[in-house]
């Protein structure tokens, strides 16, 4: 089985400017998810998708292949998943085709092999089309979550067929992480959208499912990989 990692980096970035190549301990954001990758046994390369020469030049000297993005497909506006079928063509033409398609966002450097070879035993092991990860939410729709009513009210996002009194006795619910996805590349090419097959998911702890968006985010990895002792 032929499996690929791929990482998506666009230049710009409104929520924390240059975040993709901004130096964690001394390391670009952007290499976490690399070397992730070179260290799972399983994947045989490491393709980054980028519009931006300063990020294909620290990616190339890290170790991974680039795909050049086209313009439109690197705007705000842009649908990654628009992104993942333009990466999995360029691939197939200069590869051929491949089994298990791996994405890896720049964003969450704190995730770890076993989460990636998780997902994808997962994928394997499973009639699906694509194993997402999720954590457990601190919030649920079924209990603290609330939305308004037309008539200026608020109500439960979702109010459960029987009374809840506490938040344990809730259905579990889970936030999606950007750790890893791991997909049939003819599924991504089939449909424009995640939830169009069906989907199961791997759990990760919070610990490592840190997403980076902006400078606080950015803080929070900093300072959980300073407390393991992961400096460079």
């Amino acid at each position: 089985m032929t499996r690929y990692a791929f990482i998506f980096a666009r230049g710009g970035s409104k929520g924390l400017p240059g975040k993709n190549i901004k130096e964690l301990l001394g390391k670009p954001l952007i290499v976490y998810s690399i070397e992730t990758a070179l260290q799972t046994a399983k994947i045989e390369k490491v393709f980054v998708s980028t519009d931006d020469g300063q990020i294909a030049t620290i990616c190339l000297a890290a170790g991974a292949e680039i795909i050049p993005r086209p313009a439109h497909l690197a705007t705000d506006n842009s649908p990654e998943w628009l992104s993942w079928q333009h990466a999995i063509d360029w691939v197939n033409h200069k590869y051929g085709e491949f089994e298990q398609f791996i994405s890896l966002p720049a964003t969450s450097p704190l995730r770890s092999v076993e989460d990636v070879e998780s997902a994808m035993n997962k994928l394997h092991c499973s009639n699906v089309d694509i194993c997402i990860s999720t954590t457990p939410a601190n919030r649920s729709p079924y209990f603290n979550m609330v939305k308004e009513t037309a008539s200026g009210n608020v109500e439960l996002v979702n109010a459960p067929s029987t009374e809840v009194y506490r938040r344990q006795d809730a259905p579990q619910v889970y936030d999606i992480t950007t750790v890893v996805y791991v997909a049939k590349p003819s599924y991504i090419q089939r449909v424009n959208n995640l939830f169009a097959g069906n989907i199961t998911h791997i759990i990760v702890p919070k610990e490592r499912a840190v997403d980076i968006d902006d400078i606080y985010d950015f803080k929070l990895a900093e300072a959980i990989l300073s407390s393991k002792g992961q400096l460079c």
